[in-house]
């Protein structure tokens, strides 16, 4: 007997079986690594011609913050910055911090923050990659089963490749303010491979598996939050995880340590998972018995069944790829007023029912398919149910669709099936084509990618074919619109503009847009369309405020003779009878604000005065009251702004509180500096000096 075998060490065969092993596992892992290079460098190439494209649309309504305070360049303008968003009661700080990568400062430019939009992309591609494989070797009882490793590994790059290529998420990627959906599934990706590390050493019986589990759920589950209200959707997707996949094929032991891991998984996982359920149901029912909502074309009951046809349209979005889509313009989406308004609803709801039965039926037979249909449907509950955002947007399939490609790669990897004489069960045509497939889907998805990106990079371009697409959105047509005015084809905008309002005669931006195509086309504008617009509709935004503003301040160079104050005064009192009003106090500022501008174009300065006060009374903040002294003091009356001041200082404890949340953390931080204080005594100081050199002002 060999001294090694009497003394239970491995002979020198055994010692070559393992070196060969070890080999094989380190030419896999290269193999593996550098596919998925390969797959992340063509993901580059596709996206790269979206790069030079510009902001859009909520970009301008959330990256000046950047420059609200001056350039970011020290603590105390970075603090104020970093609690400055309102979105979500948590305000989203992380995605704002993300920004900073990008700029520090407004106006900038949007090059840099398209490239972090794709670095952060691929790098989502790659922690996918690494949760599936993860999940594969999970699936195939682990790295030393014979026939698992090399398939599911195989799987787990093609499935986080055709994921990362897909011409789908170029409307999250390239439009910049949606990096808010982004960083939510980053932290989802990490908290994912946090969970499955963890449940690995609990299942093993080794140490620190429940701790590296509890603080991926808790830590990335609140970084999610951070950056959007769905990263709270990390607890109950796990839970997923678990119910479709990892109970069924990797059971928790029964040791104690296994009976711990349970325990923490019903703490930190059931039980947050279970209030919101809770909560979603409780909005649901709220919103049920309250009817109509205010600012929305449609009730609730109508949102909930219109979800179905949505989710519907999305999965056709995801498995038959289409380089242009709706783009970012889905007002137009026509909410279901029936089971049968239109007939679509009662098919996609059995079509939704069809789906989750079949995946609960087939979970034990397959786990992959039964978790990808699962991880949809959980991934849509924030944004698609009971909350009453709108109806569509492409950039909220980013989380759901993050298991969708995998099932499609395992059966594309999985080896050749054999019987034991070692004939093949499958002929060789369907072997070829699933190993076509395996190469063909990725090339596929990013040219389909690389040609939408190209219409990314030319706003313009894209701006009119979006119109084309989406043409009940009047977003949409406003916006191709404003392209064709700036092109010289404002005669084209008039006829899109008329055409329009004639469906959608309260939508302002058509009514106030078609005033400046008719003003550029040099025909008398119609002015009553406009007033229409502004007294009826149920979204009476920031839009019209601007837009008048705008317009006053340019009415010396104007060349449009119909376009006068007293046409100007005459939208804004129609403004002042929409009924919206009465629940809105920042648009009830607006219409005095805008009165008062009048007055002061007439020299009617105590009138002003007593707009501006009116103005405002209607939503008291520190901020506006010192924009309309600035104002009155910009247009020669800077001893009326130091009466505005006065009415501000009179009024102090009338101030507007700050809504939950980061806002009043931001509130707080600024009383603290005194920041509001500092800037009413600064312009004091101006407006006096100025008010002791100016002429006596004429009554």
């Amino acid at each position: 007997m060999p001294a090694a075998v009497r003394l239970g060490l491995p002979d020198r065969g055994t010692f070559a079986l393992a070196g060969a092993i070890s080999i094989l596992r380190a030419r896999r892992s290269t193999l593996t690594a550098l596919s998925f290079a390969t797959i992340i460098a063509l993901a580059w190439f596709a996206y790269a011609p979206g790069l030079s494209g510009g902001f859009l649309f909520d970009d301008y309504a959330n990256l000046p913050a950047l420059g609200a305070y001056g350039r970011i360049d020290n603590a105390t303008a970075f603090l104020r910055y970093i609690t400055s968003g309102a979105a979500d009661p948590t305000g989203r700080p992380l995605a704002l911090l993300s920004f900073l990568v990008d700029a520090r400062n407004w106006p900038a430019d949007p090059w840099p923050f398209k490239r972090t939009s794709v670095i952060l992309h691929l790098a989502n591609g790659t922690l996918l990659a690494l949760v599936l494989l993860r999940l594969g070797r999970t699936l195939r009882g682990g790295p030393d089963r014979a026939g698992g490793t090399a398939s599911t590994d195989a799987a787990a790059v093609l499935g986080a490749g055709l994921w990362t290529l897909h011409p789908l998420f170029l409307s999250t990627t390239l439009y910049v303010v949606q990096r808010e959906a982004m960083l939510p599934a980053t932290c989802i990706l990490l908290g994912l491979l946090g969970y499955l590390h963890g449940r690995a050493k609990a299942s093993a019986d080794r140490g620190h598996g429940i701790g590296w589990a509890a603080a991926s759920i808790v830590g990335f589950t609140l970084l999610g939050i951070l950056c959007k209200a769905n990263g709270a959707l990390l607890p109950l997707l796990i839970l997923t995880l678990e119910y479709a996949l990892l109970d069924g094929v990797a059971p928790l032991p029964a040791t104690s340590r296994g009976k711990s891991f349970r325990t923490m998984r019903r703490v930190l996982l059931a039980v947050p998972a279970a209030a919101l359920i809770a909560y979603f149901v409780y909005a649901g029912a709220r919103g049920l018995l309250a009817g109509s909502l205010a600012d929305r074309p449609w009730t609730l009951g109508q949102r909930l069944l219109t979800e179905p046809r949505v989710l519907v349209d999305y999965l056709q979005l995801l498995w038959l790829p289409r380089p242009y889509s709706r783009g970012v313009f889905n007002d137009g989406y026509a909410a279901s007023t029936g089971l049968l308004s239109p007939p679509s609803t009662l098919i996609c709801i059995a079509v939704v029912v069809a789906l989750l039965a079949f995946a609960v039926r087939v979970r034990r037979r397959h786990p992959a398919l039964a978790l990808a249909i699962l991880f949809f449907f959980v991934g849509h509950l924030m944004e698609s149910s009971v909350i009453a955002i709108e109806l569509y947007f492409e950039h909220r399939n980013y989380v759901p669709s993050l298991l969708m490609f995998w099932p499609l790669a395992l059966w594309l990897c999985a080896p050749a099936p054999v019987v034991s004489a070692g004939t093949q069960t499958e002929s060789r045509a369907i072997l070829f084509a699933r190993r076509f497939l395996t190469v063909a889907l990725p090339l596929l998805l990013a040219g389909l990618t690389y040609v939408g990106a190209g219409l990314w990079g030319n706003v313009a371009d894209q701006g009119l074919l979006w119109a084309a697409r989406n043409p009940d959105s009047p977003r949409a047509q406003a916006y191709a619109a404003q392209i064709e005015i700036a092109r010289g084809h404002s005669p084209q905008a008039v006829a899109r503009l008329r055409a329009a309002l004639s469906a959608h005669p309260d939508e302002i931006q058509l009514g106030l847009n078609l005033v400046d195509a008719e003003c550029a086309s040099h025909i008398a504008p119609d002015m009553a369309a406009a007033a229409t617009s502004l007294r009826t509709t149920r979204k009476l935004g920031r839009l019209a405020y601007d837009w008048i503003v705008q317009h006053l301040a340019a009415l010396a160079a104007t060349h449009c003779s119909a376009l006068d104050l007293a046409t100007l005064e005459h939208l804004v009192e129609a403004m002042g009878r929409n009924p919206q009003l009465a629940r809105l106090p920042g648009r009830k500022q607006d219409v005095e604000n805008l009165r008062g501008r009048i007055a002061l174009r007439r020299n009617q300065g105590a009138e002003a005065l007593v707009h501006f006060n009116a103005a405002f009374d209607a939503d008291p903040s520190a901020a506006s009251a010192l924009q309309q002294a600035a104002t009155l003091a910009a247009a020669g009356r800077p001893d009326l702004a130091l009466l505005h001041l006065d009415h501000l200082d009179a009024a102090k404890a009338r101030l507007r509180k700050p809504a939950f949340g980061m806002p009043a953390i931001h509130a707080w931080l600024l009383d603290r500096d005194g920041y509001w204080d500092g800037e009413a005594r600064r312009l004091r100081g101006i407006l006096g000096e100025d008010a002791r050199h100016m002429p006596a002002p004429t009554p």
